[in-house]
C-alpha cells in the first residue's frame, strides 16, 4: 500500500477542517494556502470526501468546505480509504480465490495480520487528535483554536 498524493492532500484538508471545527465553513483558497494543496487537487479531493459524507461543499463566492461529522468521529483510516479504497497489501489477502496456494501459504497469514494491524492503527487515530497536535500543517502552531470563552 502506498498513499497517493491525493490521499496525502485529503489528510491535510481534513486535519485543517478538523482544526476549524465541525460545521465551520472554510473557503477553498484558505485551505489551499494553509494546507499547501493545489486548487485543482483540492476540488477533486473534496468531491470524494463529500461523496463519503465527511464534508459538505457550498458553491459560490461565500462558499467553501465544512466538516460534517465531529472530528473525534472521523478516523485517519476513513480518510485514507475514501481516497485509495480498502487497504490491502497484496492480491492473495484481498481476493483469496485469486491465489492458488492461499490456503496452504504460510505468508498469507502474515500479510493478513499486517493489513489488520495497519487498519487498526489508522482506525484508532481521530482527526481531533491530529488537529490538536503539532501537525503537517505549520499554521496550527500559529493560530490557536478559538474558544467560546473569549
Amino acid at each position: 500500500m502506498r498513499l497517493t498524493r491525493a490521499g496525502e492532500y485529503a489528510i491535510r484538508c481534513m486535519i485543517y477542517l478538523a482544526h476549524k471545527g465541525q460545521g465551520v465553513l472554510v473557503p477553498k483558497q484558505e485551505i489551499c494556502n494553509h494546507a499547501e494543496i493545489p486548487p485543482h487537487f483540492l476540488a477533486k479531493i473534496a468531491q470524494e470526501l463529500a461523496k463519503a459524507l465527511l464534508i459538505t461543499i457550498r458553491q459560490g463566492p461565500k462558499g467553501g468546505y465544512a466538516l460534517l461529522p465531529k472530528p473525534e468521529d472521523i478516523s485517519l483510516l476513513q480518510v485514507v480509504e475514501v481516497m485509495i479504497g480498502e487497504i490491502t497489501l497484496n492480491e492473495c489477502v484481498d481476493r483469496p480465490q485469486s491465489c492458488t496456494v492461499s490456503k496452504s501459504c504460510s505468508v498469507h497469514k502474515v500479510w493478513a495480520r499486517a493489513r489488520n494491524q495497519l487498519r487498526e492503527t489508522l482506525g484508532a487515530v481521530s482527526l481531533a487528535e491530529l488537529s490538536e497536535k503539532e501537525s503537517c500543517i505549520p499554521v496550527f502552531a500559529m493560530q490557536p483554536k478559538s474558544s467560546s470563552r473569549e
